[in-house]
């Protein structure tokens, strides 16, 4: 068969896929109504390696909280105090800047990473889904069993069995989230902090409290009833393989071209598809992979073990269903690096760099000079004339800090009120004159450099305006 023939295929067998699917989703049934996904559980090569990811994340989620460096958590997003600490590095409000350079990096990552390989965030390392799946999931089949003993749970009056079961998977699930909020939290204010709670009690620390019980409701709520259409409705990723998708990005797909028509495994007029819909019983989303690509796929991988099981008794070979794109399917081509790739390739590449250069040449000192408002020149009668300043310092290292102030680009002095000893992890601000002749001053306005030095090395230059009589 030629290509051409090969691609009028593929096209053919393509639109003859039913299109019905789009005008719903399988979380809503036709009355409008919440409709529960209860897939079966799944099994497979595919599905144990998730696992062994996932267990791995969980071990690090439930371990960071407790590494310290220098005292300081590893790892911090203290929004409330303005204090952010990544790997170990402090990080303040005069820092934003990095943030944001940090976030447009993974920003663009994010869009190479779908454009090159769809979903497989969702699926394989986010932390909605690995909850969901691997730990909130795996518990409800060990309670109430696979599908057809969650249908059956399901369908049977409120009954001694029935109330232990569904009462036990709830205990069971407001517990762990309310784990994981201690560990969110943890993340936020420290685990320290979480701790002082239990130590000196909820009226105490009742605003700790207060964030614990609202985190572990909405934990609660999303892993015992929201579940799938947090990735559905909620998170914005699915909606972008939209415009980020195109024939060469890897997702999981269906082999339409082998697949169809379907029929039984005996017919030889079908394709290999058997039409079991065993991929459909397993997905987490309720949707039929056959369809096409979809915004509810969150390339888990659970269809790809299901149907590699029906083929292998069915006698015919794997893959069916697999990682693949568009183009594979339709014209049998090789992935290749394509001109987007290398173009965001190239963005990223430049960004990473930037933001490396940013962290490398940040300063553990920031300082700001700024003029005393309200205050003028003063003139002394030798002749001499002085400015009063403020300065407003930021400490991001975990130690004290000595800084000397030196008058750099004129013949002067300056006099400090207090000694400027800047404490570890803070702000810290005071005043200083400023003091020079009449003959430095070139005009009303002259731009003055004040070196800050710390054990004799300047750490860093900062400028300010020194206001003199009218020549």
């Amino acid at each position: 068969m030629s290509v051409q023939e090969s691609e009028a295929l593929a096209n053919y067998k393509k639109e003859m896929l039913d299109q019905s699917f789009r005008d719903s989703v399988a979380t809503i049934n036709k009355q409008g109504n919440r409709n529960y996904i209860h897939p079966q559980k799944p099994k497979g090569n595919l599905y144990n390696l998730r696992s062994y990811f996932s267990y791995f994340y969980l071990i690090l989620f439930f371990t960071l909280p407790f590494i310290k460096v220098g005292g300081e958590p590893i790892f911090l997003i203290n929004i409330l105090d303005r204090k952010f600490i990544l790997f170990g590095k402090i990080f303040w409000p005069q820092d934003f800047f990095i943030f944001a350079i940090g976030l447009l990096t993974f920003l663009v990552f994010i869009i190479l990473f779908t454009v090159a390989f769809g979903r497989l965030w969702c699926g394989w390392a986010c932390p909605q889904t690995i909850f969901m799946e691997m730990v909130f999931r795996k518990i409800e089949f060990l309670i109430e069993g696979d599908i057809a003993q969650q249908k059956r749970l399901n369908a049977m009056p409120w009954n001694g069995e029935k109330l232990f079961k569904k009462g036990g998977k709830l205990l069971v699930f407001f517990l762990l989230s309310f784990l994981i909020a201690n560990f969110f939290l943890g993340y936020i204010i420290g685990i320290d902090e979480v701790g002082k709670l239990v130590e000196e009690g909820i009226f105490v620390h009742f605003g700790t409290f207060s964030a614990l019980v609202l985190f572990t409701l909405v934990f609660f709520f999303v892993y015992s009833w929201f579940r799938e259409q947090a990735c559905i409705i909620v998170c914005p990723y699915g909606r972008l393989q939209g415009v980020l998708l195109d024939k060469n990005s890897i997702l999981v797909a269906y082999d339409y071209v082998r697949g169809e028509p379907r029929g039984k495994a005996t017919d030889v007029n079908s394709g290999d598809c058997v039409n079991c819909h065993a991929c459909v019983r397993v997905c987490p989303t309720g949707i039929d992979i056959r369809n096409g690509t979809q915004l509810e796929c969150v390339n888990c991988t659970a269809c790809i073990d299901a149907c590699n099981e029906i083929m292998d008794h069915v006698g015919k070979p794997q893959g069916l269903i697999r990682y693949a794109s568009e183009n594979n399917i339709a014209k049998k081509e090789k992935t290749t690096y394509t001109w987007r790739l290398k173009l965001y390739t190239i963005v990223l590449t430049a960004l990473i760099s930037f933001l490396a250069i940013l962290l490398i040449t940040r300063a553990d000192v920031s300082a700001r000079i700024i003029k005393t408002p309200g205050q003028t020149y003063q003139l002394y009668a030798n002749g001499k004339i002085s400015n009063l300043y403020n300065i407003k310092l930021a400490n991001k290292t975990r130690k004290l800090i000595h800084l000397d102030l030196k008058l750099e680009n004129l013949n002067g002095e300056i006099k400090l009120i207090n000694l400027i000893d800047v404490p570890k992890e803070s702000y810290f601000q005071t005043s200083f004159f400023v003091t020079t002749t009449k003959d430095q001053l070139l005009k009303r306005k002259t731009k003055i450099k004040v070196g800050i030095y710390e054990n004799g090395i300047k750490i860093q230059t900062a400028e300010a305006t020194f206001l003199g009589p009218t020549l």
